[in-house]
């Protein structure tokens, strides 16, 4: 697996102020950032709570803002951070994106699909693949998703 590089813990740092930013609408604390040409273009956090939408994941919200800002549905020239691994909805908008690097923070045993439970980026029979670098600030990340929920206050309704 790629080695992360000094640049992903401050794109990181970015992002986890995007997943505590998510916590103000009781939403699960995800945060993303798209990055191009070293500067942050769009930024997404969860908000599936606060505007009723199931996909309205950090990822996607990244991606679909900096499409808009970059004018252009492919981001071949940038860089997703996002503070917890990528779930399968968000993998395939990642490589319909043709994003070519995904870096995350914090595994998700349960939904992951860039390693854990899937490896939906790095499949070999899709036509698109994207590098993975995973564990950018890990126990950060994976903090504000324990103490989210841990706090009864805070836990998401039954589905």
């Amino acid at each position: 697996m790629p080695v992360h590089r000094p640049e992903h813990i401050e794109w990181m740092s970015r992002a986890l102020a995007e997943a505590s930013a998510a916590l103000a609408t009781g939403d699960v604390p995800v945060g993303a950032v798209v990055v191009r040409d070293g500067e942050i273009v769009a930024t997404g956090r969860n908000e599936r709570e606060r505007l009723g939408d199931p996909t309205a994941h950090a990822e996607l919200l990244a991606i679909r803002e900096a499409a808009r800002a970059i004018g252009d549905r492919h981001l071949v020239d940038c860089t997703l951070v996002v503070t917890l691994e990528p779930c399968v909805m968000c993998a395939g908008a990642i490589l319909a994106a043709r994003v070519p690097t995904v870096v995350f923070g914090a595994w998700d045993e349960k939904a992951g699909a860039a390693g854990s439970v899937y490896d939906v980026l790095r499949d070999r029979r899709l036509n698109h693949r994207a590098e993975v670098v995973a564990g950018v600030e890990a126990d950060a990340a994976s903090r504000l998703l324990l103490d989210f929920f841990e706090d009864p206050a805070r836990r998401p309704r039954p589905a």
